[in-house]
């Protein structure tokens, strides 16, 4: 934390800063669109779907929304999660071992996916005769090519009797949906039994997102103006991670000019000085 954004935290007398960019569930803002996201989630999991997607843009909050629906996972799902998926067929079925914790027989090669296969059904069998479920989530999930989803596709192939014994969350940028609707991956597409896509915040929502943000941190809703929210959205088209980048720009120039309230003009000229970094082109510049 830098010692102006230490110090605005007592100027507007907050607990914490507000706008983190790091993922904290605790922060989550529930707008219509992340609880719908949430309730696909859950009923993916309950229907023992084999496989889920959740899609949206870069920072529109399905890291943190992951991490919420992680937290409250039961006690009876054996759960792996893979944060930050890379390309390669071998290279996803060793990161899928490492996840769950699969120990792979001494002496295995990095790309014996054979023997990884193998090490996989036989944990994931073990797991089911004792009574718990496994569910593997990889988020990035768009990085991944067309083999090692096959290789995903073989592994919730794996049942006892009639129970799947494997499921998969994904998660990641739109193309990851774009990939998976291409015709040499219809066998995938057809195991995938849940989606969403978490769109932008409208003006509404940044708004809410905002304000509850900063309840959360303990300090007054109020501090951001209602024309100061709109020109965050204007300029940050309902990004969350953009959001909080700008909002926290702001309140470091409202610290630093004496002000007890970020209002349009303080949001202005954050975008003047050129702090604020967005490829997002804002609707109204002026």
């Amino acid at each position: 934390m830098t010692r102006a954004q230490s110090s605005y935290l007592d100027h507007f007398e907050m607990r914490e800063r507000p706008f983190s960019l790091a993922p904290d569930p605790a922060f989550l803002f529930w707008s219509l669109e992340h609880r719908g996201a949430l309730a696909i989630l859950e009923y993916g999991l309950d229907t023992r779907a084999p496989i889920t997607l959740l899609s949206g843009e870069i920072g529109a909050g399905k890291t943190t929304l992951l991490h919420y629906f992680i937290d409250g996972l039961r006690e009876d799902i054996t759960t792996g999660l893979i944060s930050n998926a890379r390309p390669g067929v071998n290279d996803i079925l060793r990161r899928v071992c490492a996840a769950l914790e699969v120990e792979l027989p001494p002496g295995t090669a990095p790309d014996d996916s054979a023997a990884q296969f193998a090490a996989l059904q036989s944990f994931l069998l073990a797991e089911h005769r004792a009574g718990r479920r496994v569910l593997v989530i990889i988020d990035e999930a768009q990085n991944l090519n067309r083999d090692a989803l096959e290789d995903l596709r073989m592994l919730t192939n794996i049942n006892a009797g009639r129970d799947e014994v494997l499921q998969l969350l994904l998660s990641g940028q739109p193309e990851l949906r774009e990939m998976v609707r291409r015709p040499d991956l219809a066998q995938f597409a057809q195991r995938v039994a849940a989606s969403y896509h978490l769109p932008r915040l409208d003006l509404v929502g940044v708004g809410g997102y905002i304000a509850e943000r900063l309840r959360k941190a303990g300090a007054t809703p109020s501090i951001f103006s209602r024309q100061a929210a709109e020109l965050v959205h204007q300029a940050t088209g309902g990004t969350p991670r953009l959001v909080n980048q700008l909002c926290d720009l702001a309140l470091t120039y409202a610290y630093a000019q004496g002000a007890h309230q970020v209002v349009r003009a303080t949001v202005k000229q954050v975008l003047d000085d050129g702090v604020f970094f967005s490829l997002h082109q804002p609707t109204d510049p002026g």
